[in-house]
Parts: structure tokens; C-alpha cells; sequence
């Protein structure tokens, strides 16, 4: 297999020296995966990377991507070194761009990026080759290393663009290059830094200051915001998908069922119906934003609707799991693991999803299955985050569900607005409640976990999980 980086392309790219001939079959900034044959790039965060560069050459790394020789490291090891390493990532991703043959496309969106970008690399596998970004690999270093790991063979390129501040979208969408961008939603997210939701639109409309001359703009039409969106577009094409008439793709009707969601939809006319393999209003309308991306990139419509049907959710992104007590007598309860983050829009969308599912009354010590929801604050919202909060009790989808557990200082405005019927435990953070896990749930349940990661609801998930044995026949993967 050829590698993707000799030391001399690399040494070219990043104008940096390298101390030994070596090829790379990957680049990682975590020893942790590390795998043998990888170039490992020594970035500072919590920790400065250097401090790991000896146990990645250990570990087989093939160099390491550094601004200095490390202690304990010898002169001669295999090292590439630059002035400075985050820069120095930069440029290899944009020299990874520039050698590859990919038609790029760009996911942004207050909501649904990862979930789109699944579906994207899903859609597309039945198209041509697909590199796509790992986890939520959207920010500063996420993309630099996202197209630093780029194959220059692949067909199609799937780049997540995430922001915490203004200013953050437009030099990562320009660095990636892209032939479409796609905006997936605008939502209460990251409030805290910016002027309300045209503030949030503004930002992620800077997406398509990326698109390569021809390139096309994907967009929402059902936001106040929408039009924010299309005016930044003017000077490109752009397609819309929605449940406006006028959009592209037009959302007809959406049937949620208990693993699956089922869309009518109309493109120019033509009638067209697509089976999702998981529950959502959400996801269906994330869906209709790739058919659209689909046509920007002249593909295969029937191939590519019936591709998105086999899209399953990821880990922390609505995944659902049936969680077997007792295999003997076949008891169980139904997990939705959507723990990786959340706002009110992701949350109101994860809410229908466990109205919508089906409890199994009389197989647990309490006669009737229950829905379940344990939630956790909602970060970075700003000033109104108390009121967004309390706003949730008038969620209409909460009328179905039994018992609401609440997690964090902002959640107990929740907790203290709900009926006493709904009313569950509330606790400062996710640990008082990781305790009493085994008495929350019952055979016949179902659960939803949801909240912002920096709450660390995930933990819930951990130990709901442990209360018995995953059962293969779990629906969505990582």
C-alpha cells in the first residue's frame, strides 16, 4: 500500500526538516490509537504533545511531527520538525487537499452535524471511495488533520466545520476547498458568543466563503433565519431542502415509528419515499439535506436513497441499544444513547423520538413499561439559559413520558417546573445519580439519556449498560 506521507512530501509541505527517511501510513495526535505506521503529531492542549512523542515511537509510530527534539528522544529518531506544530498540521492538510482528487463537501449547522456527516459517508460508500471525518473532528486542529489524513485516491471527502466563536468557520471551509457545502440547521447553540440566532447564521453562512468557483450551497428553508442563509448565498448556486413548497427537496410527511422513520418527499415534482433504519423527525430532515447534496454532485438518486436507509446513529447520537437483564426469560429494556451534546432544538427532537417508542408493559416488576428520560443541562446558551431550561416543561412530547430524571444546576428549573406525576430525582451532577442506576429502570423500558457532554450524562449511559448485557442485535454503531 502506498503511504501517505514520505518524509520528503511531508518536509515539502510543511517546510520543516526531517531527521530520518521514513513513510507514514497515518497521521494521529493521540498515542492512545496510535497505530503502527503513523506520523504523530505532537500538539499542545491539556498536555503538550511533546511529552508523549518517546511512547508513540515506541509504540511504532513511524515519526513524529514536532517543534523540538524531546527529552529523552535521541537527534537521530524519526522526526519531522517545524516551528511551530499546529502550523505545521495546517499545512499538511492543506497540501493534503491539494493532492487529492475528492469532490470535498462541508457539514456546519447548530445541530446534526455528526449525525450528517454519517449519513453523508453512508450515502456515498455506494458511489465511490469515502474519507470522512472521525468523531467530531471539526474545529482548529480537526479539519487540518481531518484533510492531513486525506488519500489522494479517495472520491468524496465528508469535512464536519464545527465553531465555539465568530471568525471560526471561513479559514477552516477555505483550507478544505469545498464543491458543496451544506448548512444542516440554525438552533439555540453557543449562544454565549454570539448576538442571538442571525449572530449563530452569520457565522455558519461563512461556510460558503469555502466552496471552491462552481460550488454549491445546501441549505434550510423552514428557519426565521433561512433567509440570512440564502442572501450569503447569492453569489453561488445553492439547492434547499425543507418542508417549504418552494424548497428543493421538500419534507411531504414524516411517520415515526418504533426503530425507523419513513419520509414522503417531493423533488420537483417527483414523489420520492425514504426509509430511515431510526427514529427522528431530525434525522429525516437531515436526510433530505444529503438527497440534496446528492444532486450537487450529480449522483445516482436511487442509489443514493437507498444507501441513507442503511445509516444507523452513532455512539451519543441517538443510538439505541436493547440492554438484556436476564437472558433467560428474555428481560430487557430499550437505551437511547443521545448524551454527546445537546440544545433545545436536539433536545425537543430527542423527546419526540422517546414519545414516539413503544414501552412493553408486563414483563417487569412494574406492570406497565415506562418512558424514561434523564436529562442534563444544556450548555453555552447565554443569559436566557435558566428560561430555556424551564421552557422545556412546555414540551408537548413530555405528556408521554413517565418519569424525567434532571442532571446539573440548570436542569433544576426543569425539575421543579414538571408535574410531581413526571417530577423524578434531580442531582447536581451525573455521579449521585450513576449510583442509584439500578433502581431508575425496569424490564419493558425505555430510556433516553440526553444532555451536553460537559455534564457527563454519558457516565449514565456507562452504567445503565452495566446493569446487563448489550444485546447484538443493537440498532446503530459508531
Amino acid at each position: 500500500m502506498a503511504p501517505l506521507w514520505t518524509s520528503t512530501d511531508a518536509a515539502t509541505a510543511t517546510g520543516g526538516r526531517s531527521t530520518t527517511v521514513w513513510q507514514a501510513h497515518g497521521v494521529s495526535i493521540d498515542t492512545r490509537t496510535l497505530q503502527p505506521g503513523d506520523l504523530f503529531v505532537a500538539l499542545k492542549d491539556v498536555r503538550d504533545g511533546h511529552d508523549f512523542v518517546a511512547a508513540a515511537l515506541a509504540k511504532g509510530a513511524a515519526a513524529a511531527l514536532v517543534s523540538r527534539i524531546p527529552e529523552g528522544v535521541a537527534a537521530n529518531a524519526p522526526l519531522l520538525i517545524v516551528p511551530d506544530v499546529l502550523a505545521g498540521l495546517e499545512a499538511l492538510g492543506r497540501a493534503g487537499r491539494a493532492r487529492a482528487r475528492a469532490r470535498v463537501i462541508g457539514v456546519t449547522g447548530s445541530v446534526g452535524k455528526t449525525s450528517t456527516k454519517e449519513m453523508l459517508r453512508c450515502m456515498l460508500l455506494g458511489q465511490g471511495s469515502v474519507h470522512a471525518a472521525e468523531a467530531s473532528y471539526n474545529n482548529h486542529w480537526g479539519v487540518p488533520l481531518t484533510l492531513a489524513r486525506l488519500p489522494a485516491t479517495a472520491d468524496f471527502a465528508v469535512i464536519e466545520i464545527g465553531m465555539n466563536h465568530p471568525g471560526e468557520i471561513a479559514p477552516l471551509a477555505r483550507m478544505a476547498r469545498l464543491h458543496v457545502a451544506l448548512i444542516t440547521t440554525i438552533a439555540t447553540a453557543h449562544l454565549a458568543a454570539f448576538d442571538g440566532l442571525e449572530g449563530i447564521a452569520r457565522e455558519k453562512a461563512t461556510i460558503i466563503q469555502g466552496l471552491e468557483p462552481g460550488g454549491i450551497a445546501v441549505l434550510p428553508t423552514d428557519l426565521a433565519v433561512s433567509p440570512v442563509l440564502l442572501r450569503a448565498a447569492s453569489a453561488v448556486r445553492s439547492l434547499t431542502f425543507g418542508t417549504a413548497k418552494s424548497a428543493d427537496f421538500q419534507m411531504l410527511d414524516v411517520t415515526l415509528t418504533a426503530d425507523a422513520t419513513i419520509v414522503q418527499a417531493s423533488h420537483h415534482g417527483a414523489r420520492r419515499l425514504l426509509k430511515l433504519s431510526a427514529p427522528g423527525r431530525h434525522f429525516a430532515m437531515n436526510a433530505m439535506g444529503c438527497l440534496a447534496v446528492a444532486e450537487a454532485l450529480s449522483l445516482d438518486p436511487t442509489i443514493a436513497t437507498h444507501d441513507l436507509g442503511r445509516w444507523q446513529p452513532p455512539a451519543g447520537r441517538g443510538m439505541r441499544e436493547r440492554i438484556v437483564l436476564d437472558a433467560v426469560d428474555d428481560l430487557s429494556f430499550e437505551l437511547i444513547d443521545d448524551a454527546y451534546n445537546a440544545n433545545p432544538a436536539s433536545l425537543a427532537a430527542a423527546l419526540e423520538v422517546l414519545a414516539a417508542s413503544q414501552p412493553t408493559d408486563g414483563v417487569g416488576r412494574i406492570q406497565h413499561g415506562r418512558r424514561i428520560a434523564i436529562l442534563g443541562d444544556m450548555l453555552e446558551l447565554g443569559e436566557g439559559e435558566a428560561a430555556l431550561h424551564v421552557a422545556v416543561a412546555a414540551n408537548p412530547h413530555l405528556a408521554a413520558i413517565s418519569t424525567i430524571h434532571c442532571v446539573g444546576p440548570l436542569m433544576r428549573g426543569l425539575h421543579d417546573a414538571l408535574p410531581k406525576r413526571q417530577r423524578g430525582e434531580w442531582v447536581a451532577t451525573a455521579p449521585e445519580l450513576l449510583a442509584r442506576a439500578a433502581t431508575l429502570v425496569d424490564a419493558g423500558d425505555i430510556v433516553l439519556v440526553k444532555g451536553s457532554k460537559g455534564i457527563k450524562v454519558s457516565l449514565m449511559v456507562d452504567g445503565l449498560r452495566k446493569l446487563g448485557q448489550v444485546s447484538p442485535k443493537t440498532r446503530g454503531a459508531e
